[in-house]
């Protein structure tokens, strides 16, 4: 009779340590919810902001539709995504940017006018970035803040984790940026935010980071989001910049998440409380040169370096810059 419990007994243990009772796996729908998927292949895009700065053009055309040399910014953002293995984006904006969706979206008269003139190469680029994403416009009626712009995407996220994209953060890298960080949040389960060196005098623009565990080159370990903080109090000079890879929890972070100043619900704020909460959340320098688009100085400048880049482009820039100096 003993011998008959102890064979159950074993037999138990091995099931167990097999993983399956009764032919079903041990781990439930429950766990499986609460370890979010790492197929990155959905990014938000917050672009409801007003664009002051580039007044008067921004009253009738969205600043993300500002050009880059022969395309718009926002383009350069949605190739970035491409590059990084995204296939749908989530553009959040408010009702004065349907030139957006419209850039995004099918123009069959154009498309046949082209044809007829023998120049569909025109627009040939344009046509297989539409075929190759789905894009979704999605309302924020109010502009309180970029952790309000997230939140607005949250039906549209599963229980994955996602990219964001802040468009006037362009960035030229050899590696699309979005993808160095997409790499080191599947190696690490972590969410992950880009960060830059900015000299110490500056820290007080941004939102900063502070660490105390660098885990290889370029990478983070977070314990504490800084917003704008004064010289003498910045934990260091790592700022963030525009590229994210945050885990699904953000959005149960950034609905508890109190209006600051303002009235805005901040990011930093969701991810600081997401990180309470027991999300592992890392730095991550990104490689490439950053261009703040967002201002008439980085856009100027942005435009140059691509030019530059441009065989056509590049000739012109020389030839009005030697006329310039001339005169």
């Amino acid at each position: 009779m003993k011998l008959l419990n102890y064979l159950g007994l074993y037999s138990i243990l091995f099931l167990i340590i097999s993983g399956y009772i009764n032919g079903s796996p041990i781990h439930s729908d429950q766990n499986n919810e609460s370890n979010p998927s790492m197929n990155i292949t959905k990014a938000v895009v917050p672009a409801a902001g007003l664009g002051t700065r580039f007044l008067t053009f921004t009253k009738a055309v969205p600043k993300e539709m500002l050009p880059l040399v022969n395309k718009p910014a926002i383009q350069n953002i949605v190739e970035e995504g491409l590059a990084s293995g995204i296939s749908a984006f989530l553009i959040i904006a408010n009702d004065d940017k349907q030139a957006i969706v419209d850039h995004f979206s099918p123009q069959p008269r154009l498309e046949t006018i082209l044809q007829e003139r023998d120049k569909t190469y025109l627009i040939q680029n344009l046509n297989d970035i539409i075929q190759s994403a789905d894009f979704t416009a999605i309302a924020q009626p109010k502009p309180l803040g970029l952790g309000h712009a997230v939140l607005m995407a949250k039906d549209a996220i599963d229980n994955e984790y996602f990219g964001i994209f802040l468009p006037d953060d362009i960035i030229d890298s050899e590696e699309p940026g979005l993808k160095q960080l997409i790499n080191v949040a599947q190696k690490y389960n972590a969410s992950v935010i880009a960060v830059m060196e900015v000299p110490m005098d500056c820290v007080s623009s941004y939102g900063v980071v502070a660490y105390d565990t660098q885990l290889e080159d370029g990478v983070y370990e977070i314990t504490k989001l800084v917003e704008k903080p004064p010289v003498d109090q910045a934990p260091s000079n790592l700022a963030i910049i525009g590229r994210y890879v945050l885990s699904p929890k953000i959005f149960d972070s950034l609905e508890k998440t109190q209006p600051g100043a303002g009235g805005e619900i901040q990011l930093t704020d969701g991810i600081a409380d997401m990180m309470l909460k027991g999300e592992r959340v890392l730095a991550y320098k990104i490689k490439g040169n950053r261009y703040d688009i967002g201002k008439p100085r980085g856009w100027l400048k942005a435009n140059i370096a691509f030019g530059m880049k441009d065989p056509e482009c590049c000739q012109i820039i020389k030839e009005v810059c030697d006329e310039l100096t001339k005169q």
